[in-house]
């Protein structure tokens, strides 16, 4: 799993493991969280992210709940591909939901959203517990450059989260707290400057 703030630069990260992988002779599939624009739910969430859902954007567990659902409608594909494929590698996963609403509340990890993240999306809808994430650490600041990067490069507007450079901080504060207590399974912080050399690294 690849958590990381927005513009830390999963996608790239993403793509150079899936080479690496191939490379190596293993089977790999990946998956994205949000699913936007083949789930219901995942398109939901980025309505909301662009202000487009009223009171229910702003509502930090409605939005909770469309990221656990869009997830739970992969669960079937999660598990199958989990005994078909060497590796299933996720750009996002369960810990974003935690990281993000977390700090949406001003709360830390050891708040009551993220215990409810686990609760909901472990515990309830039963979605495969990670064998182990990767945390792309980057300072907020630079992150921030990347999206607004994209903005201009891929026409791709920035959301309100995106644009917001104090949750952005305390996002990455949560997933520090995360990545330090292993939460759910073993972490590794890398440095998300270097994609290539971090692919390297994590393949040993």
């Amino acid at each position: 799993m690849i958590e990381g703030l927005d513009g830390a630069g999963k996608r790239t990260l993403s793509d150079k493991l899936v080479a690496a992988f191939a490379d190596h002779g293993a089977s790999v599939v990946v998956h994205a969280f949000p699913r936007y624009g083949r789930s219901v739910t995942a398109d939901l969430v980025r309505d909301g992210l662009y202000g487009r859902l009223g009171g229910l954007g702003d509502e930090v567990y409605g939005m909770g709940v469309l990221y656990a659902l869009d997830r739970l409608g992969a669960r079937d594909d999660l598990l199958a591909d989990l005994g078909a494929h060497d590796v299933v590698l996720l750009d996002r996963y369960v810990a974003s939901n935690a990281a993000y609403g977390a700090a949406r509340l001003h709360e830390d990890a050891h708040g009551a959203f993220v215990e409810w993240v686990r609760a909901i999306e472990i515990e309830r809808f039963g979605l495969p517990v990670p064998t182990a994430q990767v945390l792309l650490r980057v300072a907020p600041e630079v992150a921030a450059e990347r999206t607004q990067g994209r903005e201009s490069t891929e026409a791709q507007t920035r959301d309100t989260w995106e644009v917001d450079g104090g949750l952005q901080a305390r996002c990455a504060a949560v997933y520090d707290q995360l990545a330090a207590e292993h939460w759910l399974s073993p972490w590794h912080a890398v440095d998300g400057a270097d994609a290539v050399a971090l692919a390297a690294a994590l393949l040993g």
